[in-house]
Order: structure tokens, then C-alpha cells, then sequence
């Protein structure tokens, strides 16, 4: 076909695909109709889910519209990065069940935290964050701020009066978290708010444990509660997400900017993926929370078993606090093995396992186990600790689970006995 007979056969279609538009006038072709669609759907519609919007590009009615919206607020819509309806909905959800007035989404529990830092600390500031903290928070504290010139110093969470010992003219922010990672030492929130009053430092407290469910931090005077919405939000182990919530406005005011400026957004998917969890998220935390405290008590029966940590259990550090501040205690519990167990033979007995999954992260569906090398992870004050084995209860029958630890302790028992080469 020759040139001009192909440009006039494309003229040709074009012309047959256009199409009348009731605002558009009747020439616009397919291409362009495509882009452009006229129709929208008439108003009136409701039903259980949210509905999802994916957006980068938000469309304004017209330029004095783009010119008066402003991204902090919540009135309205600027940027896909900034919110669309499915991020505002999923935010002011949160915000309800933990009694906040604010809210921002970030892409995972680990980013928020970063955005916590971000947001309240300055070259030659300083941050305390405790001694049984999420190690990649810590870590992030000690190294990553470390680059700007901003000190973190590890402090008992057991102790308030270390707060004091090691906050100095510079420090700005108190780290808490409730229970304390893997070991599950229940702090004195009260004390230990109070000496970060006194002292006129901002606390922030990781609260995935709780879900916003079993513990409510604003009620103790805690200025900014942190989420892993990976968790008990989603329940379905397949959302990577966090939330950071606060009641103060100035403080809000500054993580909205670190929040904008760092580029923290999360997409409609993933928000409709964790509104939808939320329907279920009550029944699940009392399942896995009722079944956690069984299993513990069924542990603590066990001849193998030498420590027990939750913090529901008597004995357990913290364990009057949490009586005190807390209506839950979630679905985490860990154990250590009475006498010489190696740490193979620990790998052995999870390795026995069929119903629970190797692998990190709670809050699921399934249950998980994990070996912590205790020692490496805190340092002086559990060196001699043995392997600390974590289980993460899912949504199983909890006789299933109790059946299948049993044949573990059967199976790994063999090799406790075996002679050392």
C-alpha cells in the first residue's frame, strides 16, 4: 500500500471511530475518547467495602481549585502521594480505634518508625530507645541516625530511673515499646511517660503488639503511637504497611512534612487490602490472644520447657503493668528449653513443626515459629541466655497446635539424648 493510500485507510478508521460525547462535541476520535470518557456513573451507590482508588495524577475542576487545595489537610485532594479517598477512609479508621485525631500511611511498620525519627530529630539531637526494642528500629537509631549526627542511647525499659541517667540537654525523643521485642518484658508506661514529662521529651511507642486493641497509649499521656499494620490489620500476611498516629496538631503538622518529603505513599490496593481486615480484626486478636494464653499455660506444664514469656502469665517481668494498663495480650509468646539444649537441636525441634511456619512477622492467619539467638541480639544482660524459640499463634484449631508442639518436643527429644561427636 503506498503511503498516502495508508495515511488516508488511518484517516478513514479514525473518522468511523468517533464517536458523539455529550460535553465534547461529536469529533473526537477513538484515541482520544479512549483518554477522555465523558460518562460518570450516577450517584446513590453504597455497599460494605470501601471502594479502592489508584491515583498519582488527581484531576481539579479547574485551576482555582489546584490553586486553594492544600496537601496537609484533609479536605481535599492534591496528589496521589498525599491521599485518595481508600488512604483517607483506612486513616481516619485507625485514627478511631486508637482515639487519635490524626493520622499518616507509610509503606511499612519500619518506615514509619523512620518517618518518627525523620520527622522530631536534627543534627545533634539525641534519641533513647530501649535496650529490647524491634531490632531493625534500633538499629536503625544507632547507625542510620548516626550518619546525621544524631545519637541513640540504649535504656533499660525495666528501669524508668535510666531515662533520666541517660537523657541529656540534647535529647528530644523517648522510644517505648510494649511488650518488648521477642523477650516480652512489660514496661511501666506510666513511669517511664512520666520522667519523659519531666524531662520535656516526646514519647513515641511501637504498638503493633497491641493493634491499637489491647492498649491505648493516648490514654497514658503517650504522644505518638507507631503501627506495623503488617500485623493483626491485614491478618492476611500479604501487606507491607504502617501507620503513625498522634491527638497533638503540631506534631502532626511535622510528620505530614517528613512524610511528604521523604515520599512515604501507599497505594489504594494495599490500603483496601488492610480496610478490609479491619471487618474481622476484634475476632481475630480475642482468637489468637485466647490461644496464645492456653498455649503459654500448656508450656508452662512441660517437663522440656524451662521460661515462658507472655506477659499475661504471673512471674512474667511487667506482668502487674500489663494487669494495669492492657485488656489483651495478642497471639506472641516465646519459650527457652530446660538444661544443655544446643542451638541445633532448638532448629531441630522447629524444624519438627507442621502446622507452624518458619518464617518472621505475626498477626496471620498461620502459625510461625522462629529461633532468636537471644544473646547476640541483647548483648550483656542475656550473653548467657539459651535459644529463645518465638511462636506467632495463627487461626488453627489450638488443639492442633498443642498436638503438633507435642510430636515436636517427641521428635527433637531424640536428639537432646543423642551422644555429643
Amino acid at each position: 500500500m503506498a503511503k498516502n493510500e495508508h495515511e488516508g485507510r488511518l484517516e478513514q478508521i479514525a473518522v468511523t471511530n468517533r464517536m458523539p460525547t455529550a460535553d465534547r462535541g461529536q469529533n473526537d476520535a477513538l484515541a482520544t475518547q479512549l483518554q477522555h470518557s465523558t460518562y460518570r456513573p450516577p450517584e446513590g451507590f453504597d455497599a460494605v467495602p470501601p471502594p479502592i482508588h489508584r491515583a498519582s495524577t488527581v484531576l481539579f475542576p479547574d485551576t482555582g481549585a489546584m490553586r486553594s487545595r492544600e496537601w496537609r489537610e484533609r479536605t481535599g485532594y492534591t496528589y496521589g502521594l498525599h491521599g485518595t479517598p481508600t488512604t483517607f477512609t483506612l486513616e481516619r479508621r485507625l485514627a478511631d480505634i486508637e482515639g487519635a485525631r490524626h493520622c499518616v500511611l507509610c509503606p511499612s511498620g519500619l518506615a514509619a518508625i523512620a518517618l518518627v525519627n525523620l520527622a522530631l530529630l536534627q543534627q545533634g539531637d539525641s534519641v533513647l530507645v530501649p535496650a529490647n526494642g524491634y531490632g531493625p528500629g534500633v538499629e536503625l537509631a544507632e547507625r542510620m541516625l548516626a550518619r546525621f549526627g544524631i545519637q541513640a542511647c540504649r535504656y533499660d525499659p525495666l528501669d524508668p530511673g535510666s531515662v533520666v541517667a541517660l537523657a541529656t540537654p540534647s535529647t528530644r525523643l523517648l522510644w517505648l515499646e510494649a511488650p518488648g521485642s521477642v523477650t516480652m518484658e512489660m514496661p511501666d508506661l506510666r513511669a517511664l511517660v512520666g520522667q519523659a514529662r519531666t524531662l520535656g521529651l516526646v514519647t513515641a511507642i511501637d504498638n503493633t503488639w497491641s493493634a491499637g486493641i489491647a492498649l491505648k497509649p493516648f490514654e497514658l499521656g503517650i504522644d505518638i503511637s507507631m503501627q506495623a499494620l503488617t500485623k493483626y490489620q491485614s491478618g492476611g500476611a500479604d501487606v507491607l504497611m504502617g501507620a503513625v498516629l498522634t491527638r497533638d496538631a503540631s506534631l502532626y503538622a511535622r510528620l505530614s512534612d517528613a512524610h511528604m518529603w521523604t515520599g512515604q505513599g501507599v497505594g489504594g490496593d494495599d490500603a483496601g487490602l488492610v480496610l478490609r481486615g479491619l471487618h474481622s480484626l476484634a475476632l481475630r486478636y480475642a482468637a489468637q490472644d485466647a490461644a496464645g494464653r492456653r498455649i503459654a499455660q500448656w508450656l508452662m506444664s512441660r517437663p522440656e520447657v524451662g521460661r515462658v514469656f507472655h506477659p499475661a502469665l504471673e512471674g512474667s517481668p511487667g506482668h502487674a503493668f500489663w494487669a494495669r494498663d492492657c485488656v489483651g495480650a495478642a497471639g506472641l509468646l516465646g519459650f527457652t528449653f530446660r538444661g544443655d539444649v544446643a542451638p541445633a537441636d532448638v532448629d531441630a525441634f522447629v524444624d519438627a513443626l507442621r502446622l507452624f511456619g518458619i518464617g518472621y512477622s505475626w498477626g496471620g492467619p498461620t502459625s510461625l515459629a522462629v529461633p532468636y539467638d537471644v544473646g547476640a541480639m541483647r548483648g550483656r544482660t542475656w550473653r548467657d541466655a539459651p535459644t529463645l524459640v518465638r511462636l506467632a499463634i495463627g487461626l488453627e484449631d489450638v488443639d492442633d497446635l498443642i498436638a503438633d508442639l507435642a510430636q515436636a518436643f517427641t521428635r527433637a527429644h531424640r536428639s537432646f539424648d543423642a551422644p555429643r561427636v
